[in-house]
C-alpha cells in the first residue's frame, strides 16, 4: 500500500479510453509509487483542477489531439493555473510535427513524447520522464 509520503500523482489528459489503459500499463511496469488520474479532454481536465483542491499532480501528460479543446489551447489553459506553474506538461502524440513541438515547448511544455507503439516501449519512455522529476 502507498504512504502520502512517497506516492506520486501523474494526471493524464486523453480522450481515448485504451490510451489511457496502456498508459497505466506502462506506468505500472515503471513505478508502483504511481497513481494516475485522468481526464477525457481538456474542458474535463480544466473543470477538474478548478473544482478539485487536493488535484495537484507531480506532473501532467497532455494529449495533442482531443474533442472539444485541442491540447495546445489546454496546455495554455493549465499554464495559467498559478498551482501548476512548477509542473512539467509533457504532451504526447502519435505523430510528431515539428512545427507542433516547436510551439508547445514555446508555450511552456518540458517536452514532446511520440507514442510508442508498445507497453515495454511506453514504459522505457516513462521511466526516463520520472527520473527526471
Amino acid at each position: 500500500m502507498n504512504t502520502a509520503s512517497n506516492r506520486k500523482l501523474w494526471f493524464v489528459i486523453d480522450d481515448d479510453l485504451d490510451d489511457q489503459e496502456i498508459f497505466v500499463m506502462a506506468v505500472e511496469k515503471v513505478d508502483p509509487n504511481i497513481e494516475c488520474t485522468f481526464a477525457n479532454d481538456g474542458v474535463h481536465a480544466l473543470e477538474r483542477l478548478r473544482n478539485e483542491n487536493s488535484l495537484k499532480p507531480e506532473c501532467i501528460f497532455l494529449d495533442v489531439n482531443m474533442p472539444r479543446m485541442n491540447g495546445i489551447e489546454c496546455l495554455e489553459a493549465l499554464r495559467k493555473f498559478d498551482k501548476l506553474e512548477n509542473v512539467p506538461i509533457y504532451m504526447c502524440s502519435t505523430s510528431s510535427d515539428p512545427k507542433i513541438i516547436g510551439k508547445i515547448k514555446e508555450l511552456g511544455a518540458r517536452d514532446f513524447i511520440v507514442k510508442p507503439s508498445t507497453i515495454v516501449e511506453f514504459a522505457a519512455v516513462l521511466a526516463t520522464v520520472n527520473k527526471q522529476l
